[in-house]
């Protein structure tokens, strides 16, 4: 089953907490210093916040599925878009490893489609061991070819 995923960058992360908290009716089921994270059962929403250094906003969209045959699933519905298509397997985004695949729309919307593997102690390919400046360590949720900095993606050469 499918959920649906919304990432949005924020100016102060502890404010955003307090309002979407309320909005909600929940308190994040996950919380870092620089994100936060609702698991919603209704309506079926993974709905993310962090603040990383991005433009304050809607930083993606995206489906969660429950298994890999899913998102093989989805990769093909995604192909037939013709918008290219960047693949990520096994990458670390968010405190999580995943397996992913970035389009974006028409108006240069990205999307993501991914199956959670896990968790990971970091927001991204960041070192633990090093302090991370924000304009690199926002990188890790959007690949370069939908819009945003993250070297590990390989960008098909009509991504946005």
């Amino acid at each position: 089953m499918k959920r649906f995923h919304v990432h949005v960058a924020v100016a102060d992360l502890d404010r955003s907490i307090g309002f979407y908290s309320t909005l909600f009716n929940a308190e994040p089921t996950v919380r870092k210093t620089d994100y936060a994270k609702w698991m919603l059962k209704d309506p079926r929403l993974n709905f993310a916040i962090s603040q990383r250094g991005d433009k304050v906003g809607v930083n993606h969209l995206g489906l969660q599925v429950d298994d890999g045959e899913e998102l093989v699933a989805l990769r093909d519905q995604l192909e037939r878009a013709d918008r290219g298509l960047v693949e990520q397997v096994g990458t670390a985004c968010c405190y999580a490893k995943s397996d992913k695949y970035w389009i974006a729309d028409p108006q240069g919307v990205a999307w993501e489609t991914f199956h959670s593997l896990g968790t990971v102690p970091v927001y991204g390919e960041d070192r633990p061991d090093r302090a991370i400046e924000r304009s690199e360590a926002s990188a890790c949720c959007k690949p370069a070819a939908c819009g945003g900095e993250a070297s590990s993606a390989k960008p098909a050469a009509s991504c946005c």
